[in-house]
Formats: C-alpha cells, structure tokens, sequence
C-alpha cells in the first residue's frame, strides 16, 4: 500500500524558486522504519546551501528533497520499531541525508534512529524551532568547549537560530555571551535574549570591542559561524588558551585557523552529538530541563501556512532580516 505526499523538492542548484510542491508515493513503513505526519518545518540555513550547491556535500538530483528538522505525530511504524507508536509526538532528530530524507513536506518515512520524542508540552511550532539549534549550540558549548561559569563566550552570527540559542545555552551554564550582528537594528533583541553584550560589526571592531569588554583578555570561548578567513581574524580576540569551535562556513574559501598559539580550535559538526542514541538522550534531556525551567526559549522570527510558501520562507533566510527562527507548517 503506498500513501500520497505533498513534497519539496529541487531538480536543479539554484535560489529559492527551484523549490517545487510535486505528490510523491510514500510506501508502507519498512522494518526500522517510522511514518510521520508533519505538523510545522523548523528552517536551517543548511537547507538554503545544499539548494545552492554551496553546502558540505552536493544534492542528489534531479529529484533532492530538504530540510533536517520537522515536529509532527507517528502514523505508523515499520517491524522491529519499538520506541515509538501509532500518536506520539516526535521531532526528526536532524541527523539525516537532506536529499534522501529530507523531511519539508506533509508526510516523511524516516529512519527509527533519525526520530526523537517531542519534549512534554510543547506546541508543534516551537518544538520544530528548538532541535537542531538548541542541540547544536548545546553539543558545542557545553559538550565540546566545556563552557563554564565565568567564561567570555563570543557568538558570532548571534541573531541566526544557532547563534540566539547559543546565548541561552551560554547564561544557562553561567557564562557571559557576547554577541555580533552586522547592523544596529537587532542589537536591543539580542540583549533582550541575554545577550550581555552586543557588538555591531558594521559599526565597530569585533576584535577590538571583545578586549575591551574583557579587560583586554579576550574570550575563553569563541563559537563562530562564519569561518573563512574571519576564523583566523577572530584569533585576536581569543584569550590565552581559549577554546574556539567553527560550525558555519558562510564566508567564501576555506576556513583559516589562527595562529595567536595557544589555543584549541574545534571543526564542530552536530551528528557527533546527534548521530548515536546516547548523544540524543544527553541532548533530549538537556533541551527538555531548559524548556521545563524557561532557561531556553526559542525565537520564532516568522510562521508561513503551505508548503507552497517555501520559497519565500528561503528568501527571508538568505535576507539574514530575521531574528531566530523561521518555521512553515505544511
């Protein structure tokens, strides 16, 4: 027995408007196997890259589905699955292929290991704007820099779904977050999140600014999303013995590291954390606790209703106009 999908998908590198709503056929679920309706799409710019041909691996084509991060309610079930039934709710644990399993569409098959539980409580658009940014700020921070009470954290990027988590993340563990943002328009959002600082770049130098809030120490941490170049650059804004972890690549060209000796620099990447059942207990519980005692709150920038607004959805991402997260409900 197969099952209708209404399903995004791209046949050719390009911007926004080569994302199409075609019907796809769903099979039954396979042995592993688990069935979800979708209820709201958290968006991640991952999704616009691999659009673009620009993300760390190429999309299948013709025919790439998109999108890691999806909260919905399991259908069905495949032999073998027993974590899950029939009315739980879920979020897909964004540590799948964006191609194959890409989840932007009403209804996705996706592996037993790539589901999480919704946390308790939690409305189908939140829940799909917390997974993947909240893990990956938290996987980041905590698990791999070891951010600790006290600790400078500079957020670069901060405005963007990872980098307003990673404030949270940040205060959560006692820390002092001081975010970047290009233009003077987001600074008062971002210190209304917690941000404890907020340096515009256009206006002011990051690696001046950073010295000078630390007493010209530098930060102990450095999570940047830039990479490129500016990687390097951020170096001289690093405390002795900082810990600095890269997990974007925005900028053209490759990543450069620093050489402002000594300091330890992480190539961080979330299925790490996300791509073994004891990461994703660790993460589910952490996203869980900070949800129950409000030290994480995700920020919801815009809501489109349809499949069908996907496109536009991506031009508001790449407009980088937005604060947090951008959700679509199919």
């Amino acid at each position: 027995m197969t099952t209708t999908a209404r399903t995004v998908l791209f046949h050719e590198i390009g911007g926004p408007e080569v994302l199409r709503v075609e019907e796809t056929e769903l099979p039954d679920p396979a042995p592993g196997e688990v069935l979800v309706k979708v209820e709201a799409l958290g968006l991640n710019r991952a999704e616009a890259m691999l659009r673009a041909g620009t993300y760390f691996y190429q999309p299948t084509l013709p025919g790439s589905r998109n999108g890691y991060e999806a909260a919905g309610e399991v259908v069905a079930v495949g032999a073998g699955v027993t974590a899950f039934a029939p009315g739980d709710l879920v979020l897909a644990a964004a540590n799948h292929h964006l191609s194959t399993h890409g989840v932007y569409a009403d209804l996705v098959l996706l592996p037993e290991t790539s589901v999480v539980p919704r946390p308790a409580g939690v409305d189908a658009v939140t829940a799909a704007a917390v997974w993947l940014t909240y893990t990956t700020a938290y996987g980041a921070l905590i698990e791999r820099a070891g951010t600790a009470a006290g600790d400078h954290v500079l957020i670069t990027g901060a405005s963007s779904g990872v980098g307003t988590a990673a404030i949270q993340v940040a205060r959560r563990a006692g820390a002092i977050p001081i975010a970047t943002t290009r233009t003077e328009a987001k600074r008062q959002a971002l210190l209304d999140l917690g941000a404890e600082h907020v340096i515009v770049s256009e206006d002011e130098d990051v690696i001046k600014e950073t010295r000078r809030l630390t007493d010209g120490r530098g930060a102990e941490i450095v999570l940047d999303a830039i990479g490129g170049s500016y990687f390097r650059e951020l170096g001289a804004a690093a405390a002795a013995d900082a810990t600095m972890v890269s997990y974007g690549w925005l900028a053209d060209g490759p990543i450069e590291l620093p050489r402002n000796w000594p300091v330890t620099v992480h190539g961080y990447a979330n299925f790490i954390l996300t791509g073994n059942a004891e990461g994703r207990r660790r993460a589910a519980h952490y996203l869980g606790a900070g949800l129950t005692d409000g030290t994480l709150r995700p920020v919801i920038a815009e809501v489109y209703d349809g499949l069908d607004r996907m496109a536009d959805a991506h031009r508001l991402m790449e407009s980088n106009a937005h604060l947090g997260k951008i959700v679509v409900r199919p």
